[in-house]
């Protein structure tokens, strides 16, 4: 087998696209807390969420794509927002003992993993991500058993267990200097989940990588053409794009990196306007960092990829003040991990964190 090539969903008897009725149930799920709320009703569940965060010794941690009210909310109790292994580290210094968790799945379990002694709780732990559903831990488990001369690499887009039977785990920002220090040693790399990441990933370190082939179902719909008629329709716009996207739309970026690294690069360049490829809740921060800058939806696969909000992740639009402000009533949806689980997943991610300290990297701003 060719190790520089991307192995197939039909050689691993994976699915050949995640299912459409669990993308339309999250969508469906979405459209409830996002429903219209009755004059008042808004802020009175932000009052009574700020309330039960205290009462509780909680602190809310909202990832960059979450709704603008999560994220607001989150600044103004003393939360934090951010990329999803920075959510968790944030979590591990801050004093309160209850975390809540506004994302996905996997970045309740990363927050659990790396904070044992705290209770996470997210508002819907049913929110899941495709780069984690296109990875079952007993698939993943058997080809890497079926690979043992290479050492395996997992992006923090996965599950508990995969991270477990991982040797790293590694966000887009730290990727490319741990796989240099890889292939530096000689080492053959089997990455997973994301095919899109890990082809960058390769194309720039030159390292042998067999590459699992999972994709985010919002960054694979970006279109090449799509974000070529916009340029065409505003020259002066710089293209952001995140490293879960296809290669083709990549080579147009200005700058590919990390939703932190977006958001600096907002800030930090001269430009007035740009087309971002990535997941559009990521604009709440762009804003703020560059307030008199102009932010566009990269095109994906929309009619004539021209669609305007196909970009949203229905997963992490789950996430709400309704069910948020239930979970904090209630104590539902923690999020628990089996502790034998827990120890050796730990083990693959301070890999990561300990590297990053001795080379003064931010491992914690780069993943998605």
């Amino acid at each position: 087998m060719d190790t520089t090539e991307s192995i197939t969903r039909e050689e691993l008897n994976l699915a050949p696209t995640i299912a459409e009725d669990l993308i339309e149930q999250a969508r469906a799920e979405a459209e409830r807390q996002a429903a219209d709320y009755a004059p008042g009703e808004k802020e009175a569940l932000i009052q009574r969420i700020k309330k039960l965060l205290r009462e509780q010794n909680a602190v809310l941690v909202a990832h960059y794509y979450t709704s603008d009210d999560l994220q607001q909310l989150a600044d103004e109790t003393g939360g934090h927002v951010a990329d999803s292994l920075e959510m968790a580290r944030f979590g591990s210094e801050h004093p309160a003992t209850t975390l809540v968790v506004a994302g996905v799945r996997f970045m309740g379990e990363t927050a659990k993993i790396l904070n044992p002694e705290k209770r996470v709780l997210m508002p819907d732990p049913e929110a899941t991500c495709s780069l984690d559903l296109d990875c079952p831990p007993d698939v993943f488990s058997r080809f890497c058993d079926a690979h043992p001369d290479h050492t395996v690499v997992v992006y923090a887009n996965t599950c508990a267990e995969v991270k477990a039977r991982a040797d790293w785990v590694v966000t887009s920002g730290i990727a490319l200097p741990i796989v240099r220090h890889l292939a530096a040693h000689n080492r053959k790399i089997l990455w997973a989940p994301d095919k899109y990441l890990g082809s960058y990933v390769r194309s720039r370190t030159g390292c042998e990588m067999l590459l699992w082939p999972g994709s985010c179902v919002v960054h694979e719909k970006f279109k090449a053409d799509g974000i070529l008629r916009l340029k065409q329709q505003y020259p002066d716009a710089a293209i952001l794009v995140h490293p879960e996207s296809p290669e083709d739309v990549i080579a147009l970026a200005d700058e590919v990196g990390s939703t932190t690294a977006l958001i600096n690069a907002a800030r930090r360049m001269e430009n007035r306007r740009f087309i971002v490829a990535t997941e559009p809740g990521i604009f709440y921060k762009m804003k703020e960092a560059a307030p008199d800058k102009i932010f566009l939806e990269a095109p994906n696969a929309g009619a004539g990829a021209t669609c305007e909000s196909c970009a949203r992740c229905p997963w992490m639009a789950m996430n709400g003040l309704r069910n948020l402000a239930r979970t904090l009533e209630t104590g539902d949806n923690e999020i628990l991990v089996e502790e034998t689980i827990r120890r050796k997943a730990v083990r693959s991610i301070r890999r990561m964190l300990d590297f990053a300290r001795e080379h003064t990297i931010s491992a914690g701003q780069g993943n998605a």
